[in-house]
């Protein structure tokens, strides 16, 4: 059993910066892909990001592409999202999730998810 813990939300403006970390308990997060995705008020779930075990596949959303990064530290069990030049239409609730197999992933565990809102 995996649990995942986000935390780094926050509020902040337009431009500004945020850095999400996902935590993680279970020595078998180490060989686990790992996922973000968010969901804004009225909208469905969207992927965001994600990256393999080794750190050594990375997938963004169109829409992140170039401003958000995401990394992992293994000997930390916890990957991040960096979030630059935030935008207003960035605001959701930030969930990370594991997935136990490889690619294409599933996610098996999912965190309780960070706000982050943008004003403008």
């Amino acid at each position: 059993q995996v649990q995942l813990v986000e935390s780094g939300g926050g509020l902040v403006q337009a431009g500004g910066s945020l850095r999400l970390s996902c935590a993680a308990s279970g020595r078998t997060f180490v060989s686990y892909a790992v996922g973000w995705f968010r969901q804004a008020p009225g909208k469905e779930r969207e992927f965001v990001a994600n990256i393999n075990w080794s750190g050594s596949r990375l997938n963004y959303a169109d829409s992140v592409k170039g401003r958000f990064t995401i990394s992992r530290d293994n000997a930390k069990n916890t990957v991040y999202l960096q979030m630059n030049s935030l935008k207003p239409e960035d605001t959701a609730v930030y969930y990370c999730a594991a997935s136990v197999k490889g690619f294409p992933y599933e996610y098996d565990y999912w965190g309780q998810g960070t706000q982050v809102t943008v004003s403008s």
